[in-house]
């Protein structure tokens, strides 16, 4: 998930379908993530045409879910059945704050009692549905006041991921869960084969896409756009990466790619490479003939959208379809130059992008991921040549999944040296990384990146 495409709300249609059609959906979509499947997925099962709208409704709703479940608790005293709990909680999520619905208040009620009418799965339980709406809005300010005191409720994650926060980052938590309820910006990376960024950013400019650089090659967008409609994004011209992500490629290449002595293309592995974001901007910097990348991917599926990936920027690389931790399986016996570790993580950075993240981890999610991670560590390491380098990275701002899986993996592994990192990024953090500010990255997602060099042996 670390390297997936950004996901910008996309604005209900004003003259599209019914609402009360829309907000059927968002509830299914809703309680398919309670049940434990992914929003991607989710929101992928909405009929095409009403998807964009329907997205759009379900992040909010999924933004502010832990309001809406004690505003919920406070109006109901039993929870009624799954699907009418979700179109319940649909509802107030998105009129819980007049500033911020995307709808009048009463129009969201009338027309949730509206869709609980015309579900056989909720039928039964419409006048309940109406009652309790009919009540919240009598009440409102008194019912949001009752809630206020609820750290779920006001932060709206799950109360485990509050109290890691605090001990992880006592100073900034409140900034991290605030900022996890924002919307995402759009962030390109503009690809060097095509042209260089001020030409893309003239591009940009000239259909009417106001964009400011961030990173070495990004181009953050002023207001997000469907990715049809970007001058040459079919021919290559650029991805969708965040800022943050867009880091990776040219840390682990930085230095690398300049030995006069060389003779040969570096042998680079992008160990979990799916969707093929990174191993994309690891080619594009380094050139078809300065590198020779294998990338990894553990899921067939997953593999195909790599492939998919490189062929829009036209590109290529070697992709094969097994477990990284397995070398045995996949391995020539050759060393590696430089090895990318976007190791599975909680994706606790990412919250901003993927608002489902919170209500689907657990809390023994981050203990179970970081044993995973620590695998990968001990199983990629032999495979990097004296000299070489790995790149270990999260899209999890959890320390258990950062800087302490670094420092044990130090601990146990005198050879391996820490070059200069940035550490934990915190999303929309403005770039604090070990006490530096750095403000080149406008507004990005959380991340987590340490650079690990392989001593001689002595």
């Amino acid at each position: 998930m670390s390297d997936s495409p950004d996901s910008p709300d996309a604005s209900p249609q004003p003259f599209g379908p019914p609402l009360w059609r829309q907000l059927q959906l968002t509830a299914v979509a809703l309680a398919a993530i309670r049940s434990g499947t992914s929003g991607t997925v989710a929101f992928e099962a909405v009929p095409s045409e009403l998807r964009p709208g329907v997205q759009a409704l379900g992040f909010q709703v999924l933004r502010w879910l832990g309001r809406a479940e004690a505003l919920r608790r406070q109006l109901a005293k039993r929870t009624p059945p799954p699907v009418a709990d979700a179109l319940l909680c649909t509802a107030l999520a998105l009129a819980w704050d007049p500033e911020i619905a995307p709808y009048e208040p009463f129009t969201l009620v009338d027309q949730t009692v509206e869709a609980a009418k015309r579900n056989p799965g909720t039928r039964a339980q419409a006048s309940f549905v109406n009652a309790c709406l009919r009540r919240f809005l009598r009440e409102r300010d008194e019912l949001v006041a009752a809630t206020d005191r609820e750290p779920v409720a006001q932060w709206n994650h799950p109360r485990w991921w509050i109290e890691r926060l605090k001990r992880d980052h006592p100073r900034d938590w409140q900034r991290i869960l605030a900022a996890d309820n924002t919307h995402a910006p759009m962030t390109l990376r503009v690809n060097r084969g095509w042209g260089d960024r001020p030409a893309y950013q003239a591009a940009l400019a000239a259909v009417g896409v106001k964009a400011t650089p961030v990173a070495s090659t990004g181009l953050q967008l002023q207001r997000a756009k469907p990715i049809q409609e970007l001058p040459g994004f079919a021919e290559g011209a650029c991805s969708v990466q965040d800022a943050a992500a867009q880091l990776a490629a040219p840390l682990l290449l930085d230095g690398l790619l300049g030995l006069a002595s060389r003779t040969e293309p570096l042998r680079v592995l992008d160990a979990c490479a799916a969707p093929g974001g990174k191993t994309a901007h690891l080619l594009e910097l380094a050139g078809a003939e300065a590198i020779e990348l294998t990338a990894l991917e553990v899921d067939a599926g997953r593999s195909r959208r790599i492939d998919q990936t490189l062929a829009r920027l036209g590109l290529s690389a070697r992709v094969v379809v097994a477990d990284a931790g397995r070398p045995g399986t996949w391995w020539d016996g050759q060393p590696f130059d430089a090895i990318l570790l976007d190791a599975p993580c909680t994706a606790s950075g990412i919250v901003r992008r993927h608002p489902d993240v919170r209500w689907l981890r657990r809390e023994s999610d981050t203990e179970q991921l970081a044993l995973q991670q620590a695998m990968l560590l001990s199983a990629l390491w032999p495979l990097v040549r004296s000299g070489g380098r790995l790149l270990y990275c999260t899209c999890s701002v959890f320390r258990e999944e950062g800087v302490h899986q670094i420092d044990a993996f130090l601990a146990h592994n005198t050879d391996a040296a820490l070059l200069p990192s940035p550490g934990h990024l915190l999303p929309q953090s403005g770039g604090i990384a070990h006490g530096v500010q750095d403000n080149a990255l406008g507004d990005y997602d959380g991340f987590f990146y340490a650079l690990l060099e392989k001593q001689p042996t002595r």
